[in-house]
């Protein structure tokens, strides 16, 4: 069998701290300890927010000129220093993650070379339009094409749930596509994190019900869904109250519409499983997630989680199960289900108890070492 060595091209990988950052450096942490060689080619700044795992070579980029995500960049082009490593390193297959300016450049070059091509789809991009339309509506039809045009030149494509694969499908999307989904370290992320000395210092009295939200902070995760649905059963239950953990852009208007919410800001580690746990429900009603990385987290530390009925998020959370689905940007509808949520204790345990159930099936080795077999199976078939 050829050997397997992995050149992986993404836009994001060390500069900001998300979802598809964090996913891919723990595949590059995965590979490096299975003896697979392995070099990430992506866009950097100087102080990165992510001490990255493997062998990065930095490409050009230049900053996202989209209100609210300038540290966002995008990477231009797969640059000559860049392809010299790519040779020197000689890799046997090629993954790309975003279909940026490198990763159309990258997909040209393995062409060229002959290698087997694979990619996987991180972000719902044509999902942001709404909220950045202004910017954007008049490039989607172009946008459209182009990635219907890129995703359909790789043996696989990976994405993380099975509705992922119905939205693309009904976007026209024919590709042979494979489910990578993501795991949970359901040590970190665990109901035993749980500290009510903790909740009592931020001002959550025992028997209040904190309902919680954790997301980077941009409207486009329906922050204001939220805020609001909180808001109009606080009006019948003052024991509700709101813990938003995160930073961003949206941050000081969040705070000005929710004055008695408690903001921890940016948490990670410790502190993140502690304020999950220490909770009571999960409330995200974001709909432009591809998997929902924040609701797995929240099922492992033993949270109900009332999600929106769309694309992520509802293939992780089991209708009356281990949440509720609501209706997307529906507030009348997440502040009905909410409310009948916390209506009932003991249903409420219960499904908390069935997300932390759920959640132990999300193990990162056996699904990064399910992809490892995809990846060996893009290389026969070449």
């Amino acid at each position: 069998m050829k050997e397997l060595r992995v050149a992986l091209f993404t836009g994001n990988y060390n500069h900001i701290r998300d979802g598809v950052s964090l996913t891919l450096n723990r595949l590059v942490e995965y590979l490096e300890r299975q003896n697979i060689p392995v070099m990430v080619f992506g866009p950097s700044i100087d102080e990165p927010a992510i001490k990255h795992n493997g062998e990065l070579v930095v490409t050009p980029s230049i900053p996202m000129l989209v209100p609210g995500r300038k540290e966002y960049r995008i990477a231009t082009h797969f640059s000559r220093a860049a392809k010299k490593r790519f040779v020197e390193f000689n890799p046997t297959l090629v993954h790309i993650a975003t279909p940026d300016g490198l990763g159309i450049g990258a997909l040209r070059y393995a062409k060229k070379k002959d290698l087997p091509l694979v990619t996987s789809y991180h972000t719902h991009f044509l999902s942001y339009t709404k909220y950045y339309s202004f910017y954007l509506a008049p490039v989607k039809p172009f946008f459209e094409w182009m990635m219907l045009w890129f995703y359909q030149q790789f043996i696989h494509t990976y994405v993380p749930t099975p509705s992922m694969i119905d939205e693309l499908k009904n976007l026209g999307l024919e590709a042979n596509m494979k489910i990578w989904a993501r795991g949970i370290d359901t040590e970190l992320f665990s109901p035993e994190k749980r500290d009510m000395e903790w909740r009592r210092k931020a001002g959550f009295k025992d028997d209040e019900i904190v309902v919680t939200f954790v997301s980077r902070l941009v409207w486009e995760k329906e922050l204001g869904t939220f805020i609001e649905s909180v808001k109009r059963l606080q009006a019948k239950n003052p024991k509700v109250r709101a813990l938003v953990v995160g930073d961003g852009p949206a941050k000081e208007e969040a705070q000005k519409k929710l004055p008695q919410g408690y903001f921890t800001g940016f948490c990670k580690g410790e502190d993140l499983a502690r304020a999950y746990a220490s909770a009571d429900v999960f409330l995200f009603p974001s709909h432009t997630e591809t998997f929902g990385n924040v609701t797995l987290e929240a099922m492992a530390s033993g949270l109900p989680c009332l999600v929106a009925d769309a694309i992520g998020s509802k293939s992780l959370v089991d209708h009356n199960v281990n949440g509720c689905h609501a209706r997307p940007e529906d507030i009348d509808d997440f502040t009905r289900k909410l409310e009948d949520m916390i209506s009932d204790p003991v249903r409420m345990k219960e499904m908390g108890r069935r997300s932390r159930e759920m959640a132990l099936d999300y193990q990162w080795d056996s699904i990064n070492g399910k992809l490892v077999e995809y990846y060996r199976e893009a290389l026969e078939k070449h």
